[in-house]
């Protein structure tokens, strides 16, 4: 607490009041998930093993977590639908950040939603989302709402290039951007991106070293723990790796633990929330994007951590302890697109030479999607190794993930 800030003052007792009045969710309880794709999957195998059984609401019948648990097949908005979830669970959170805000805040008044609508709506788009990090104290890139060519032709001129024109809400794995590498880029991008009808957003390019995610978890009676940050490599815009330990000096790791902590407990998060970061050459952090929910970045967690951010999550929303958090084993997460089913498939049926040589324990996950399509995630497998680099070795070895 600030000493002499009422707001401040005001703010923390609300919120000590919302903790202490925060719902405990024991095992046995049913917890409802706004969406069905892995993520709700993860989730609910992570808390049927604490004895919590699950109903998803998704429009995709077989979806990946109804494959799992019990399924409500509707669109995301049908709120005659969302009611039939509030009904079925004792406690409902969510697991993509692109479900209808306005149904979230609907369950709200009708159930118990821990996580609330408001942090939903401000990730939901890039300006809002922006201005709430940096209302937290935290460090964006830095970048100008575009509103038309004329305003994104004179924030190009005052970036530089490359800098990134972006919508402001949709897109994820690289759609909704446009590099601009030019100037004369600036009419083209605008047009192309300006078609999806929403707000744009042109952020300055930060000449970075490295791009790190830490997950953090914030509890309903507001304890906070962090996981440690995970060292991302996309290939295309789509994450191929994450490599744990990062390969960082500890006090930039430390650091980045720090600012999710300080956003988790300045958003108000409850539950999990993923920090996407920029390390500069010189150990600065930038926060890129975040994400209210389990992250890719962390599927990592499932073996190499003492609690998995899927376990964590389910804490969190249902009021219990946080688990721990530390590091069991160095381990790189790489992700399995459709082209990459069938070998790993044809891998797992034989003897894994190289892994017994390497001394790693490849764990394949796969999220049971009906269609191995090019570039669609279909799963991923955490290489648990004494080193990075004995992981990286094996995947490498494997020629299964040729970039």
């Amino acid at each position: 607490m600030i000493e002499g800030t009422d707001n401040v003052s005001r703010e923390a007792a609300a919120e000590a009041a919302a903790s202490s009045n925060a719902a405990t969710i024991l095992p046995g309880a049913t917890i409802g998930i706004l969406g069905g794709g892995q993520l709700g999957r993860m989730l609910a195998n992570a808390g049927s093993a604490m004895g919590y059984r699950f109903v998803a609401l998704d429009p995709t019948p077989d979806a990946p977590m109804g494959q799992v648990a019990d399924q409500i097949v509707a669109a995301y908005n049908d709120r005659d639908a969302a009611r039939e979830l509030a009904a079925r669970s004792d406690v409902i959170t969510y697991e993509f950040e692109n479900v209808d805000a306005d149904v979230a805040a609907m369950l709200m008044s009708e159930s118990y939603v821990p996580q609330g609508s408001e942090l939903l709506y401000t990730t939901q788009h890039r300006l809002r989302e922006k201005r709430a990090i940096e209302a937290a104290g935290v460090q964006v890139a830095p970048y100008s709402e575009i509103s038309s060519v004329e305003e994104l032709r004179e924030a190009v001129e005052r970036f530089g290039t490359p800098c990134v024109l972006k919508t402001a809400t949709g897109g994820y794995d690289g759609k909704g951007q446009w590099v601009i590498r030019d100037s004369s880029e600036s009419d083209e991008a605008f047009a192309t991106l300006s078609k999806a009808g929403t707000q744009l957003v042109l952020e300055q390019f930060i000449d970075f070293a490295m791009e790190i995610s830490v997950i953090a978890a914030r509890s309903s009676k507001g304890e906070i723990k962090a996981f440690p940050p995970a060292e991302n490599i996309h290939v295309e815009n789509i994450l191929h790796l994450s490599i744990v330990p990062a390969r960082l000096e500890d006090s930039v790791l430390r650091e980045a633990e720090r600012l999710a902590i300080r956003l988790a407990e300045g958003l108000g998060v409850v539950g999990l929330i993923a920090v996407e970061m920029f390390v500069t050459r010189d150990g600065e952090l930038y926060v890129n994007e975040l994400a209210p929910r389990p992250h890719n970045s962390g599927h990592y967690t499932m073996e190499a951590c003492r609690t998995s951010q899927f376990e964590q999550h389910v804490r969190a929303v249902c009021g219990l302890p946080l688990g721990d958090t530390a590091l069991l084993s160095p381990v790189v997460m790489v992700n399995v697109l459709g082209q990459h089913v069938e070998p790993l498939l044809e891998r797992l049926a034989v003897r894994d030479e190289a892994a017994e040589r390497l001394n790693v324990a490849p764990k394949v996950h796969l999220y049971g999607k009906k269609d191995a399509v090019y570039k669609r995630k279909m799963g991923h497998v955490n290489v648990l190794a004494e080193s990075t680099e004995a992981a990286l070795d094996w995947i490498n070895e494997t020629k299964i993930w040729k970039v």
